[in-house]
């Protein structure tokens, strides 16, 4: 049993953020598991070296360790360039020239704009230029990478992967379009990223939030294309704040620091969390 934390240092982390650590943990330490840590600091306009500080002095509150070093995505970026390369030598990947503000208007000016569980998708604009032309363009315009949803669908054929709370499901690489693989100022996507680091930590649970499900239908799909193994997953409930919202970074009631300071048991919350139990105030999501 290998799991993970995987954590991006923009912001401070809050009580949802410390039960999945704390569950990813448990699962590894039950079982005579590796536990590992990764700091997903690949967006350098968001991420702060502060923010890693901090997320390491939480797990130490916590009581949380882990095996080995953490490990840094900034610092693995030509393996991720590496894995670019080839998709896009494979035809499963192309350069996208249009800015949001072009998606934004190009999806007003449709009819029938693809959608996906948080709203419009792009819709495959640059997917149709032929490669000659990108060729050039390339050489002089900013632009994205993308992932050929449908191109990929047909290499892979059908697909699942199995989550720990709803069983096997099967697999709609479709439900976000055609991704980001590398962004215009970001040198990898979160997607491409989080599924390399996984494959190479040997994950064999990965622990998150049931936000991230959507994510896990695409995610998929590269660990195909890319040859990757597929871990189980756990997909977990969310927790509402006291004002019956979802947590965020934002939430500075929720927030590890907070609790620290106000002279919380650190792992005492470690284990009430484990096994379900929830501070005063704070309250699962609904399913």
């Amino acid at each position: 049993m290998i799991t993970r934390f995987a954590p991006s240092p923009t912001g401070r982390l809050h009580l949802g953020h410390a039960f999945s650590a704390v569950t990813a943990h448990a699962r590894a330490r039950a079982e005579g598991g590796r536990f590992a840590l990764r700091i997903e600091d690949i967006d350098a306009t968001r991420c702060r070296l502060e923010y890693t500080d901090a997320i390491l002095a939480d797990l130490a509150w916590l009581g949380i360790d882990w095996d080995g070093p953490p490990v840094v995505q900034s610092e693995r970026l030509p393996v991720y360039g590496a894995a670019l390369d080839r998709l896009a030598a494979d035809d499963l990947a192309y350069p996208c020239f249009c800015s949001r503000a072009d998606v934004a208007r190009e999806v007003a000016a449709s009819l029938s704009a693809p959608h996906g569980p948080d709203g419009p998708l792009y819709p495959g604009t640059c997917r149709r230029i032929d490669r000659a032309e990108s060729g050039k363009r390339i050489r002089t315009e900013p632009h994205s990478w993308r992932l050929d949803v449908t191109a990929a669908i047909a290499r892979t054929g059908g697909l699942a992967w199995d989550d720990e709370r709803v069983g096997t499901v099967a697999a709609d690489p479709t439900v976000l379009g055609d991704i980001i693989l590398k962004g215009r100022d970001r040198p990898a996507s979160y997607h491409l990223a989080a599924v390399i680091d996984d494959a190479a930590a040997g994950v064999t649970l990965v622990v998150r939030g049931q936000d991230l499900f959507a994510s896990t239908h695409v995610q998929r799909i590269l660990q195909a294309v890319l040859g990757l193994p597929t871990p189980l997953y756990h997909h977990h409930r969310l927790i509402a704040g006291p004002d019956g919202r979802r947590l965020a970074k934002r939430d500075a009631a929720a927030g590890l620091d907070r609790m620290r300071a106000d002279g919380v048991d650190g792992q005492a919350l470690a284990e009430q969390l484990c096994v379900g139990r929830l501070p005063i105030g704070f309250a699962w999501c609904a399913p």
